[in-house]
């Protein structure tokens, strides 16, 4: 019989021992203790169906699932969180078992319904379908649209199992990063955050040239494309100073109307317009003529085509980066799957709809984004003008975020920066925000191709967040859950994890516990593997060709989409 920890830290009222919050990635936590303390966590009548919600702190967990802030308990005030979201260990000390439970759930407020709203917020772009619909036409477009919202949903299925099962008031999951080191270890959580670090540093870079593609149409092409794009990458720089995602929960709040409205304009505009065929000259190479709609992959647009429009799929679902963190945010997260059932299926029917309605009006010409594909100028201005806004107040959420975690996994962890709690943080804050923000500049001027740029990001980020991952990471979970015997486990009252055996051995019981289960997620996931490395392959060549074929040239003065 072997103890794999015993902690030292102090004794709670119950004998329980006393683990401060704020040791959220400690290496001597064990699998078992996580999953103890989230049973305990589950069984707490404040996650009860008929609990009330109380609202502890400002509005922001309506909106937004990262805040700082302070939360009192009845004799005692916890200080403000530190930059990684956890609380300082020394202000648990002299706080009641119950107030040490209350002070964790104090900041959790967020409903299955404003989940809804979150994860419609986070995933909801629909102006890359039509595009993807001209890729591959009416049939495969659905039928793959459905397959990967579907699958796409299932991920969040996971993600919600692991969270419910690994999550506590004692050791909060706060990341998707998280999940990855309580079944991985260290190496896979640093994995998770490098590549979604460089997932919303791509994302911000993609928002730069579509505005600058914007910019273009309302100047009619009098000024140079790089310098347009620069212009945004400086409005950014400056914008992006606000370090707080407070500030920027009512601009998100804004944004989605934004887009909706930007949605309605355009499907009216392309029914008593016709396409615009300068940018589809210029974007796809698509020389004027009648408009061609296929039930089936169109003629001319080769397997490598298809695939980029497949991408755009799996881009359009691309949200299952944040969904721990809007777990995190909710009183009772056992009904996420209410909100992201409801928001799936929502966003499924506005992507088939939009991309059945304009694919059918503009054929082949449809471009990316499908708003720059309207004709008549003040229309293409009005929206252009909309777009700017939404896109930026995108930006500035993705930067904010990619900045926060290089700034906590790269450059605290490892090179020892100050917290962004202190002086010297917010200092080194305003000197990194340019810099992050010249980066995405960089790969904008350098790779001016939404379509092909966006697939990329799918293939090498997105794609792995909400469908490689979690089936992996699930595997990982269940080949430990389910490898515990009888008087093995966490033994609360010392500290100490039982384990029988170790080894290979017990990793194969685990997974022969649920066979059929298992085999399917890794099935998933090596499906999932396979699909980003043809995407990856597929996203490359096509930049080559926009290269040698349109309009498409890194650091240049021409529009790609026309003047």
């Amino acid at each position: 019989m072997a103890g794999d920890r015993k902690t030292t830290s102090d004794q709670g009222e119950s004998g329980i021992q006393r683990v401060p919050i704020g040791r959220l990635h400690d290496s001597n936590v064990t699998f078992e203790e996580y999953y103890y303390y989230a049973q305990l966590s589950r069984k707490h009548p404040s996650e009860a169906s008929d609990a009330p919600l109380t609202a502890a702190s400002s509005g922001i967990s309506k909106y937004i699932p990262f805040r700082k802030g302070t939360v009192a308990v009845e004799n005692n005030v916890i200080t403000e969180k530190d930059a990684d979201g956890s609380l300082p260990a020394q202000a648990w000390h002299n706080v009641s078992e119950e107030d040490y439970v209350q002070a964790s759930r104090a900041l959790r407020t967020a409903t299955w319904g404003a989940v809804f709203y979150l994860i419609t917020t986070d995933i909801l772009g629909p102006f890359t379908t039509a595009w993807a619909f001209s890729q591959m036409g009416y049939g495969p477009a659905a039928v793959l649209y459905f397959i990967f919202g579907c699958f796409a949903a299932y991920g969040g299925f996971l993600l919600w199992t692991m969270f419910l099962q690994l999550d506590s008031d004692r050791y909060p999951l706060r990341s998707f990063g998280d999940i990855a080191y309580r079944v991985a270890g260290a190496l896979a959580r640093h994995i998770m955050n490098v590549i979604q670090a460089v997932q919303l540093l791509f994302m911000v870079g993609l928002i730069i040239i579509g505005n600058g593609q914007s910019l273009a149409q309302i100047s009619k092409g009098s000024v140079c494309f790089v310098v347009l794009c620069f212009v945004w990458a400086i409005a950014g720089a400056i914008i992006g100073q606000i370090r707080t995602l407070q500030r920027l929960s009512i601009l998100s709040h804004v944004a989605i109307w934004l887009n909706v409205l930007v949605l309605i304009i355009t499907t009216a505009v392309v029914f008593h317009s016709d396409p615009n065929y300068t940018a589809a000259l210029a974007n796809n190479n698509a020389p004027k003529g009648p408009v061609i709609t296929t039930a089936g992959p169109p003629d001319g647009v080769g397997f490598q085509g298809q695939v980029v429009g497949l991408m755009q799929a799996v881009y359009s679902y691309g949200g299952a980066m944040l969904f721990v963190e809007f777990m995190a945010e909710m009183r009772r997260p056992w009904e996420f799957w209410k909100g992201m059932v409801v928001a799936q299926t929502f966003i499924f029917c506005c992507y088939l709809l939009f991309g059945f309605l304009v694919y059918s009006k503009q054929g082949q010409f449809s471009i990316n984004p499908n708003y720059q594909g309207v004709s008549p100028y003040a229309w293409q201005t009005a929206v252009n003008s909309i777009g700017l806004v939404s896109t930026l107040i995108a930006a500035l959420l993705y930067g904010n975020i990619g900045i926060k975690v290089i700034y906590s996994n790269v450059l605290m962890d490892i090179f020892g920066f100050p917290s962004l709690a202190k002086r010297s943080g917010k200092l080194i804050w305003v000197a990194v925000v340019p810099i992050y923000w010249a980066l995405a500049y960089i790969i904008a001027a350098a790779i001016p191709s939404v379509s092909n740029l966006s697939g990329l990001i799918a293939a090498v980020c997105i794609l792995q967040f909400s469908y490689t991952f979690p089936p992996l990471l699930m595997l990982f979970h269940n080949a430990q859950r389910d490898a515990m015997q009888e008087g093995e486990g966490f033994q609360a009252s010392t500290g100490e994890t039982i384990r029988h055996d170790k080894g290979m051995s017990r990793w194969m019981r685990g997974l022969r516990k649920q066979p059929a289960l298992n085999a399917f997620n890794l099935f998933f996931f090596l499906g999932s593997l396979a699909t980003a490395v043809l995407g990856i392959y597929s996203a490359i060549t096509g930049l080559i060709n926009a290269y040698a074929k349109t309009a498409v040239s890194g650091f240049s003065c021409t529009n790609p989409v026309g003047a």
